[in-house]
């Protein structure tokens, strides 16, 4: 059905007019200053959108759906994953292909790409991990890019799990320049962070709390400056995920200033929880423990300020949900084994406009930029990003002076698969009214109204 939206306010990364926009199918037809029902085509459904934002759809470039981690697996499917995302406004998903060591990257690519084709509401795409480095994984790899996945994804953490060492780092820095692909990293030392769990565990402190100074800023510094280190050597372009305090920013921001091409991410959780949330009484702290963990309330203004400037290029949610009380509740005798992750890809957009847009932190279109068009841009998804003719028609419309609160018990803000929200009870100043992807309505009136399956693999450029 054709769309026409009317009297919105129209904000991108660099413009803000009011204007209508006419969508005839999958893309933008019209963007004018009045647009005449009458002049478009027979059953055109219009969305008055007077008092409110009209914003590309918003992208999330780093989320987890299908994940075995620690012995289980994440909640959400695509159903519910796609669900969150759209009622919070985001239209396209990038997620993390995690294979085990053992396992041949086709076949992973194959699972995780059947998991969300059929299922998802929303438009996808995928960061292929890397793992292991063998002449059968790059043959794949090669595969796998040709078959529009643009980017990988390596870690450099979880020693003799899916860490990967300096050799296999080196080589799939290298095979990406080749390629033209973007790596993205996971940064820490793994060895510094094995051996201070195993210290810290010998000590008796087993609780959530103790999670952070198993990892503290220095150890997540050393591995993005190690990062950096071989993108210089090989010329590979970088993107440096869930970056969690100053002391990487800056160790990113160095190396792009001596020529490095790198990018940095942070995720919400670190705009807006702090190492705190771990020391809650009981066991309530495992809900926080993520990887990077939650730092020192100080960082957090750090990190708003490295946004405003945009050095700091986008915002993510590193969403991995996974329960409380049956799953988090796995590491109650050593945080070691709590399953790391927040459950926000719901939340993201309309906690990133109360906290940032309307306390003054960023303005409108570094909200766009950094929750949308960056992405878009770095990962090369045609047609994502910004309202323009002919770009899709993934759209917000946007309500500014909605007022609610976040609660697990509402589908209103809670449509993840898990029994818990780290936001529980926090208010949320916006929200998004209705949601278009690719011209089809799925989001109106804060209700969701989507196809399950009608979402699809973006394609890179």
């Amino acid at each position: 059905m054709p769309l026409l939206i009317k009297h919105g306010r129209i904000i991108t990364s660099t413009d803000d007019y009011t204007a209508d926009i006419y969508c005839a199918g999958d893309t933008i037809s019209r963007i004018e200053k009045s647009i005449d029902p009458g002049s478009c085509a027979a059953g055109t459904e219009v969305i008055d959108a007077a008092g409110k934002y009209v914003f590309p759809g918003f992208i999330d470039p780093h989320v987890h759906v299908y994940l075995p981690f620690m012995g289980t697996y994440a909640k959400d499917d695509w159903e519910s994953a796609s669900r969150a995302a759209l009622m919070g406004g985001t239209t396209t998903l990038i997620e993390m292909i995690c294979p085990g060591k053992a396992d041949e990257p086709m076949g992973a690519f194959e699972t995780w790409l059947g998991k969300a084709q059929g299922k998802s509401t929303c438009d996808f795409t995928f960061h292929m991990g890397v793992t292991r480095f063998d002449d059968l994984a790059e043959k794949q790899f090669r595969e796998i890019v040709k078959r529009g996945i643009r980017s990988f994804k390596v870690f450099l953490a979880y020693k003799g799990a899916l860490g990967v060492d300096d050799r296999e780092l080196y080589h799939t820095l290298k095979l990406a320049k080749e390629l033209g692909v973007v790596v993205t990293a996971h940064c820490e030392n793994e060895t510094l962070v094995a051996e201070r769990q195993a210290e810290l565990l010998a000590a008796g402190k087993t609780a959530p709390q103790f999670h952070e100074p198993s990892r503290p800023v220095q150890v997540e510094a050393e591995g993005v400056h190690h990062l950096m280190t071989f993108a210089e050597l090989t010329g590979a372009e970088v993107y440096v995920v869930h970056t969690s305090c100053d002391e990487a920013a800056r160790e990113a921001q160095r190396a792009i200033l001596r020529g490095v091409k790198a990018h940095i991410e942070v995720v919400l959780p670190h705009l807006v929880v702090d190492q705190s949330y771990t020391e809650k009484p009981g066991f309530e702290g495992a809900k926080y423990v993520m990887s990077p963990p939650l730092r020192d309330k100080s960082q957090l203004p750090k990190m708003w300020d490295h946004l405003a400037r945009r050095t700091v290029a986008t915002v993510a949610t590193d969403h991995a949900p996974f329960d409380f009380e049956t799953q988090k509740t796995m590491g109650k005798d050593a945080f070691t084994k709590i399953p790391n992750g927040i459950p926000s890809v719901e939340n993201r957009v309309d906690l990133l406009f109360t906290h940032g847009v309307t306390t003054g932190k960023i303005d409108l279109h570094t909200f766009v930029d950094c929750a949308s068009t960056r992405a878009a841009g770095i990962f090369g998804l045609k047609g994502k990003g910004t309202i323009a003719v002919g770009a899709d028609a993934d759209l917000v419309v946007y309500d500014p002076a909605y007022r609610g609160k976040i609660s697990a018990k509402s589908k209103t803000h809670h449509n993840m698969a898990t029994d818990y929200s780290a936001f529980e009870g926090w208010d949320l100043r916006g929200r998004s009214d209705t949601v278009s992807v690719r011209g089809q309505i799925v989001v109106r009136g804060g209700t969701f109204v989507g196809k399950s399956g009608a979402g699809r693999l973006v394609p890179r450029g």
